[in-house]
């Protein structure tokens, strides 16, 4: 997949450019104990390395420094994170921040062999380097824990510096057996391919998609060297397929048309919906048709302001059917950051909702639209349609502000246009989507994801990542307007054929035990979601535990090494593979994992 920011035009290397900078970085953190990856020169499709600079420090800092004793004295070890040189005198971490360096890592040796869990004839090999291959590989040797923490499995590359009294375990037998990923040794096997034959690995992942014709010669290929011209970044270029077909027409080909593709769940309790792969697709063709009718042809771009409603992924599919970029805005962006994003990419359509009900909040998007489409107007960016649903459990269209001849109501036209629709094969280079940063350091930029490096990824995380097997139901509380929400609510689950849950209102509506009640309805066996909600649910005690008997496989939270971290970034993604045998006993605390009996907590790093 390649990246671009689309207002980057001079082609010269900049600190925002992701592909510019160093080669170690940080990425999670054990016990104290700093784990950096090396970049790999052949590594994986959408691999962005961030800087260790005094900019992380905002990102990895949200949370209160921990109280550390008087006697903390100056190290001549920096900081990756803050560059401060304070160091706790046992754990020798980082008294500013938090967050350790890679000087921990003789500590955590220490530790490991007085508790008698290393075995290893040459702890050496693990303290010469912090690479994350090598900690794999010594935790590959660790004789088995299984069964010293009941119902939990593992441990994660992710513990917090709170979880110092928490143990190492690994899974029984059975449980790994039925992983895609059964222990740390075929992990192993995986990654070392995937850096010594890139091209072999990636090659072997993407032929089991669709190609209408396949790539060139080359996997992968990169200039990451400015003095050499633009930096570029290439997957199964001249390769020729399609996100879409690959994710509707490719499973129902494979017999599951009948197959549940998207429960969705209304903010009311009992306002609800189901289709299945034949009846997704036939919606999204019908919505393709009318965007070519109304003269979108591919390279076109649309922006879609919608809320979590089915007709969401409905429209990304749509657009991706016939090679138009979609534009996906978060729905609780204000007309200003809409606006900016209007003229920017300049749509030809612009897809919302009357309004949206989130708890007991009624938001009106078309008079968000109506404003930022006046802003665009006197700019200079004229949009000619604008394609509205009427979410009718928010408002009546007869409440609904209206300008004739530009809106259309969705449900007056596209349920006309027939049930199929051709498909637009494009280059694996071609432009997928646009997702815009939020602004908050600066004018929004636009990042653009093109479509074979990108649809092989995210499919291949999600299934790995999540061990998704094909009697799971998904659900995933990020919002479309993020990247996680394209990647591992729409295009990621569906590119494996999975049964995903989408909820349109508040976690907390109308009480705190709403989404174990999502979770019991439709028997999620994934559970997905961020921080912010673990947190929320956590302080409601008792009031938020599950009623049911409802067996959760995985509990996913998108959290670096606690659940106060907080994620790298909006519109860019790196999933680190933490397969079934890594778990989190930090977090078998207090009422969340009460709530989540037998839950199995995995924690993911981005």
């Amino acid at each position: 997949m390649t990246l671009s920011c689309l207002n980057d035009t001079t082609g010269t290397a900049n600190s925002s450019n992701y592909y510019t900078a160093p080669t170690n970085t940080i990425i999670n953190n054990i016990r104290g104990r700093s784990i950096t990856r090396n970049r790999l020169a052949g590594g994986q499709p959408s691999f962005p390395i961030f800087r260790n600079s005094k900019s992380n420090h905002s990102l990895v800092n949200s949370r209160k420094p921990l109280n550390y004793p008087s006697s903390s004295s100056s190290s001549s070890f920096e900081c990756q994170f803050c560059r401060h040189r304070n160091h706790h005198p046992v754990r020798s971490c980082c008294c500013c921040c938090a967050f350790c360096c890679g000087t921990t890592w003789a500590a955590y040796r220490r530790r490991a062999m007085e508790d008698d869990l290393q075995s290893s004839s040459s702890p050496t090999k693990c303290l010469k380097t912090s690479n994350h291959l090598r900690h794999v590989e010594s935790m590959s040797i660790l004789p088995s824990g299984a069964g010293r923490v009941s119902r939990l499995n593992a441990v994660i590359l992710g513990e917090s510096l709170a979880s110092e009294e928490d143990d190492l375990v690994f899974p029984n037998e059975a449980f790994s057996k039925q992983a895609h990923v059964p222990s740390p040794q075929k992990y192993l096997e995986m990654y070392t391919r995937s850096i010594e034959d890139p091209a072999g690995f990636w090659s072997d992942i993407a032929s089991e998609f669709y190609w209408k014709a396949r790539w060139g010669p080359l996997v992968y290929s990169q200039n990451l060297d400015i003095r050499k011209g633009n930096i570029e970044i290439e997957w199964f270029k001249g390769g020729i397929t399609n996100i879409c077909y690959n994710s509707l027409d490719r499973i129902i080909d494979s017999g599951d048309g009948d197959k549940v593709a998207i429960f969705w769940e209304g903010n009311e309790p009992g306002f609800d919906g189901t289709l299945t792969y034949n009846q997704l697709l036939s919606r999204v063709c019908q919505l393709a048709n009318y965007l070519k009718d109304v003269g979108v042809r591919k390279g076109d771009a649309v922006v879609i302001y919608l809320p979590m409603l089915m007709e969401l992924p409905i429209a990304m599919l749509a657009c991706s059917r016939i090679g138009a970029v979609h534009s996906v805005v978060f729905a609780g962006f204000s007309a200003e950051s809409l606006a900016q994003r209007i003229m920017d990419c300049k749509p030809k359509v612009v897809i919302t909702c009357n309004a949206v009900r989130r708890g007991s909040k009624v938001i009106y998007l078309k008079d968000i639209v109506d404003a930022a489409l006046a802003e665009s107007a006197r700019n200079g960016i004229l949009l000619d349609i604008c394609l509205t649903y009427e979410n009718e459990s928010a408002m009546k269209r007869e409440a609904t502000k209206w300008q004739e001849g530009r809106d259309i109501w969705w449900q007056d036209v596209v349920p006309q246009y027939p049930t199929t629709c051709a498909v637009e094969w494009v280059d694996a280079e071609d432009p997928l989507f646009l997702l815009y940063t939020s602004g908050s350091t600066g004018k929004p930029k636009g990042v653009l994801h093109t479509t074979g490096g990108y649809m092989v990824y995210t499919a291949t995380t999600f299934k790995y990542a999540f061990d998704y097997k094909p009697s799971d139901i998904y659900w995933c509380t990020a919002d479309c307007g993020w990247i996680t929400g394209h990647s591992y609510v729409t295009y990621g689950p569906l590119l494996n054929g999975a049964t995903i849950v989408v909820y349109e209102g508040a976690p907390n509506y109308p009480n705190a035990g709403r989404c174990w009640d999502i979770v019991d309805k439709y028997k999620v066996s994934i559970f997905y979601t961020a921080p912010t909600l673990v947190r929320s649910l956590m302080r409601e005690g008792d009031q938020a535990r599950i009623q049911s008997n409802v067996v959760l496989k995985n509990f996913w939270s998108c959290a670096s090494s606690s659940i106060n971290s907080c994620a790298v970034s909006e519109v860019l993604f790196d999933l680190v593979f933490l397969h079934p045998f890594y778990e989190d006993s930090h977090y078998r605390r207090k009422n969340l994992v009460a709530a989540l009996d037998h839950v199995k907590i995995v924690m993911a790093l981005f």
